[in-house]
Order: C-alpha cells, then sequence, then structure tokens
C-alpha cells in the first residue's frame, strides 16, 4: 500500500491556527477538559513524532469540543520540553508528550538532567509506536544494509550519520550501528529532524536514522534511498524494507509515544484523560492515519505506561554505554 504525503496544511497548519490557551482553575474529572488544552511537543514541527502527536490532538478536540493547541518546545533530544512539562501547573490545561528519548534514552545518556523520569510527571496513555528507517542521499552508491557497511568500512572517518540531537532515538540507534557493525562514523547532532532531512539529500551527511512517517515521505518522492527499517519485523506498509537485524542480529530499537502530565495530576483526572485518549485511538480513521504513517496505535494505561519506560531505560543502559555515547 503506498503511503501517501501527509497534508500538513491540515494537519499542521490547523494545529497552528487554534485559540489561545484560558485561564484559570482546573477541572474537575467529569468534566475534562471544559477549556482549551496546552499540549507540548517535544521536538520541532514537522517531524515523525509531531505528525502523529498533532493527529491525536485533532482527533482529541473533535471529541471533546475544545481545542488543543500544539506548542513545540525542542532542543536536547526532547529534554527542553519534557522539562517544560514537569514544570506545569497540574491542573489538566497542559499535558504533553511522553517520549522515549527523555524518558528511557536520556536517564542513562545525560549525566544529569532537570527532571526526574519516576517522580516528575503523571503518566496517561500510551499513543503510538513506530520503527525507525535507515537512509541515505540517492548519489550514496549503495543499495543495501552491506554494501553500506562495506563502504563505511573501507574509509573510516569519512563519513557522518546525522540524527535529531543527542539522546534521540535517531542517535542511539545510529551509535548501535556503529558499534555493532564495528564502524568509525561521526555522530553529527542536529536541533530536530526537519534541516537534517535537507542536508541528507543534498549529501552533506551520509546516513540517518529517522522515523518512519517523516523518512518514508521522502524515500517514495525519491529523494532518498531507505535501506532497513529498525523494528523487529518488517513495516507492514513498506514490506520490501528489510529490518536491521536480518543483517544485524538483535538489532531493534522502536520509537514510541505516549500523553503525560506534571506530577500532581488527580487520579481520577488522569483516568478520565486516559478513556479519552483511548476512545481517541479506537477511532478508525485516526487508525488509518497513524498506520499511512507506519505508526501502531499504543492505547496502554497509566500503569502500564510507566511500568513500559522502566522496562525500556533499563533495556537500552547497557546499549547505551556499549556505544560510548555518553553526555556531560
Amino acid at each position: 500500500m503506498p503511503v501517501s504525503r501527509l497534508p500538513r496544511r491540515a494537519a499542521l497548519g490547523a494545529m497552528f491556527a487554534l485559540p489561545a490557551l484560558a485561564q484559570g482553575q482546573g477541572q474537575g474529572a467529569a468534566d475534562w477538559p471544559g477549556h482549551p488544552v496546552r499540549f507540548i511537543g517535544v521536538f520541532p514541527p514537522g517531524g515523525g513524532t509531531d505528525i502523529i502527536s498533532r493527529l491525536w490532538c485533532q482527533r482529541m478536540s473533535e471529541i471533546t469540543g475544545q481545542p488543543f493547541a500544539i506548542e513545540n518546545r525542542s532542543g536536547s533530544g526532547g529534554n527542553i520540553g519534557t522539562e517544560a512539562i514537569a514544570r506545569a501547573v497540574p491542573d489538566g490545561r497542559s499535558i504533553g508528550l511522553a517520549s522515549v528519548a527523555p524518558l528511557s534514552i536520556s536517564p542513562t545518556l545525560y549525566r544529569s538532567l532537570p527532571f526526574d523520569v519516576t517522580k516528575d510527571f503523571s503518566y496517561i496513555s500510551g499513543m503510538y509506536q513506530l520503527p525507525n528507517l535507515l537512509v541515505v542521499p540517492m548519489d550514496l552508491p549503495v543499495r543495501s544494509v552491506p554494501e553500506l557497511i562495506a563502504l563505511l568500512r573501507a574509509k573510516p572517518g569519512e563519513y557522518a550519520y546525522a540524527s535529531a540531537g543527542p539522546g534521540t532515538s535517531l542517535h542511539i540507534a545510529g551509535a548501535m550501528f556503529a558499534s555493532m557493525a564495528g564502524l568509525d562514523i561521526a555522530h553529527v547532532p542536529y536541533r530536530g529532524g526537519t534541516g537534517v532531512q535537507m542536508d541528507l539529500i543534498a549529501g552533506r551527511v551520509h546516513l540517518m536514522f529517522d522515523n518512519f512517517p517523516s523518512a518514508i515521505q521522502h524515500v517514495r518522492a525519491g529523494r532518498l534511498r531507505g535501506l532497513a527499517v529498525t523494528s523487529a519485523k518488517r513495516s507492514d506498509i513498506a514490506p520490501e524494507l528489510p529490518t536491521m537485524a536480518e543483517f544485524l542480529p538483535g538489532f531493534a530499537i522502536t520509537s514510541w509515544g505516549g500523553v503525560m502530565a506534571p506530577a500532581g495530576l488527580p487520579v481520577p483526572l488522569v483516568a478520565q484523560i486516559a478513556a479519552l485518549s483511548h476512545r481517541a485511538l479506537a477511532d478508525p480513521g485516526l487508525i488509518g492515519r497513524f498506520q499511512e504513517n507506519g505508526a501502531t496505535p499504543w492505547p496502554v494505561g497509566p500503569a502500564e505506561l510507566a511500568a513500559f519506560r522502566a522496562a525500556d531505560e533499563k533495556a537500552f543502559a547497557p546499549v547505551i554505554r556499549a556505544s560510548g555515547a555518553v553526555v556531560d
């Protein structure tokens, strides 16, 4: 099934145009939201996770009759936006994206963080899971992962992989690739994924593990060459793309996102927001839009999301330490 390009004037522009937030006291669980909601995105507009988050916010707005205004607070691998969520008032007016990068990767990657992943958040609901996609410029003379490995090994230190910033799953996927394949390649971090795509297309950097929704658009348009997905199995919408594990056994990284709020959000309110989120994620239209972008709806509850995050952090820790990718 071909992947159509997401109509950003509908999915992005409409969300930017949402009204300013009202001020006042939070509402009870029974009538949430009863007011506009600020959704803090932790990555720049236009990237894969941002596209998926906006689709979810659009459906939540339709269900609740209230605007969900996205505020992108990007930088430091999602840590800046995640800190903003931690510092918000726990009144139901501000929620945000729970992401693998700041919550499962950063606790090991960074020597210190401005938030505590176990104490500073109310975990609410899962939202999506999606693979990353290894892409290279069209003029790079490789058409498979083995050919790429051979090229990089033949010229150590001459090539670089890009990412959306230190601590993102894109960064760790690249570090894992270099470690498992025994490669000498530099890491070039960008502030978000949209700028790096243009540099990758132009050949100023040589490879990237990008989020599937944004990367597949460039592959389908013939601007980038897709080599493999990072999930344990092939993508249903791009089955022609092999998995990284077919060439490097054990290689698997899945990006995920959820919904969270500052610590202290009342338990009944957490349950109400989770129920509405699961209702949105069960909508056939939203499921279809997620699948078009390579994402799978992930309607887990508060306890499941918190437990998954903790287990994911534990699984990532030895991979990060083995790669040597530690940030001061």
